[in-house]
């Protein structure tokens, strides 16, 4: 009963996935503190420093906190207010042997800045993946309705014909562009490494004696046993929290790409051509039986908003950084690259479940193109009245008025659309009355977008998607379930 007692946030106890709600959890959090002081000594060691193999062994030995620890570093971390330090010393308790050398010559952004690095690193590697698994399923979609024809919206007014497949595309195009910024953003992050309080290596160079190569080898030597190819140049106390920045963007351009695609969902709904999954106990509404809300879409907005507001945080933190550090930024990060993460990972669980089971309505999608395609085929009566050998300006004068006598029956009679009845009953176009269906067909009305559909699935998607990792994480993809 606990938990039911005290506030969660409901983006780990409600919506997020197990691996990213666990990868900022405490426990792998001071995990991986604990390897960090691991490789800081084992680098140490290998540089000439008194570190015993009975130390590295220790620590090897107690990477993962019990809970017993958990309990004397709350404790520690309560006398001691300082997070780092009851850490430092609960490590020491299982590891005695190495408790004399456990953070030696480190500052506490040591621990704090590189494990935050490497979660992000890790977290949008996550987030590559399942946008990969995103964008196959909405690519299977595009490909399956590259022909459909549909009405096109432009001001939400009906526009010219385009095609369901079509329209997919364009929010496959923004989704690759996110794929693209997230692994950019990912594939650029560096290390902090091993700097020291103020960033001058001051401490380490005091422990080597003066040696600056075993110095700018210490620093190599663990961002290599972290796992990353590069530590940042230069630092202060902190890694600039511009990173934050960098990381945090594509995030929020990825929340208005799902906010956009999330929209023109619930639009359709509405116009009831296309639907997100309905579940067969789904209720819809609480007193009206018959609804079919769009919750999916709903949820992927409004979460979407919150997932673009985040990186004002860092833009606000980075912003505020005094000379070589000030702590004001400690709270509002322990906060914002969890929330953005998770945030992010919601959303993509959402689109690809939402991609895997969407239905289309092919005919109300043709009986609101059978609405508006009479007004949009007038052009095409007129120029073929002109073919076989009548006035083009008597022919738009005779369009004209029957067009707005058609407009009367839709607009004030609440009629359905008769144009074309009005034409095939006028003598004036006995001449092509032969030539009125082949003038209608709505497939003659979508230009290109079937072949558009395809060489942008051929040229762009398909080799987005060809890269191993993510081609690893196709393979293993499963159907996405929601958990509410």
């Amino acid at each position: 009963m606990e938990s039911f007692d005290t506030y969660q946030t409901p983006l780990s106890s409600r919506y997020a996935s197990k691996e990213m709600a666990h990868l900022f959890s405490p426990a792998n959090r001071f995990h991986t503190w604990r390897k960090l002081w691991l490789n800081l000594a084992i680098a140490e060691k290998e540089l000439g420093l008194p570190v015993s193999d009975e130390a590295i062994e220790q620590m090897k030995a107690n990477l993962h906190l019990d809970a017993k620890q958990f309990e004397i570093a709350a404790v520690e971390e309560k006398k001691r207010r300082h997070d780092v330090m009851a850490h430092v010393h609960t490590f020491g308790q299982v590891a005695p042997a190495a408790a004399g050398i456990i953070h030696l010559g480190a500052t506490s952004c040591y621990v704090t800045d590189n494990a935050d690095l490497i979660f992000l690193r890790e977290a949008l590697t996550l987030l590559l993946q399942k946008l990969a698994i995103v964008i196959d399923r909405f690519a299977a979609f595009a490909e399956q309705y590259r022909d459909l024809p549909t009405l096109g919206f432009t001001h939400f007014q009906p526009a010219q014909l385009t095609t369901v497949g079509k329209r997919a595309t364009l929010w496959l195009q923004e989704l690759l562009w996110d794929l693209r910024n997230i692994k950019r953003a990912r594939d650029d992050l560096g290390f902090r490494g091993v700097k020291g309080t103020t960033g001058t290596q001051a401490s380490f160079l005091a422990l080597f004696d003066g040696d600056h190569d075993k110095v700018e080898e210490l620093d190599r030597r663990v961002t290599t046993l972290s796992g990353f190819t590069y530590a940042y140049p230069v630092t202060s106390q902190t890694y600039s929290r511009k990173i934050d920045v960098d990381v945090l963007a594509p995030l929020a351009s990825f929340g208005a790409t799902a906010h956009k695609l999330a929209t023109d969902l619930r639009l359709l709904a509405n116009l009831k051509e296309v639907e997100e999954p309905f579940e067969s106990t789904q209720i819809g509404s609480s007193a009206m039986a018959y609804k079919r809300n769009p919750m999916r879409s709903e949820r992927i907005c409004s979460l979407a908003r919150h997932l673009m507001i985040l990186q004002q945080n860092a833009l606000n933190t980075a912003s505020v950084q005094w000379f070589e550090r000030t702590l004001d930024d400690s709270a509002n990060r322990r906060i914002t690259l969890p929330e953005a993460f998770l945030t992010a990972d919601i959303v993509l669980t959402t689109l690809q479940n939402v991609s895997e089971g969407l239905v289309v309505y092919p005919k109300v999608i043709a009986r609101r193109i059978s609405q508006e395609l009479p007004f949009m085929a007038t052009e095409n009566i007129i120029m073929a009245i002109v073919k076989a050998g009548g006035d083009r300006q008597e022919a738009h004068e005779k369009i004209r008025v029957l067009s707005h006598e058609a407009a009367h029956q839709v607009k004030q009679l609440g009629l359905e659309n008769d144009l074309i009845e009005r034409v095939k009953n006028d003598p004036y176009f006995d001449p092509i009355k032969g030539q009125l269906d082949a003038l209608l067909d709505p497939k003659s009305f979508i230009g290109r977008a079937p072949e558009q559909v395809d060489r942008f699935l051929a040229e762009w998607v398909r080799p987005a998607l060809a890269d191993a990792e993510l081609q690893s994480a196709l393979g293993k993809a499963s159907k996405a379930e929601l958990n509410v």
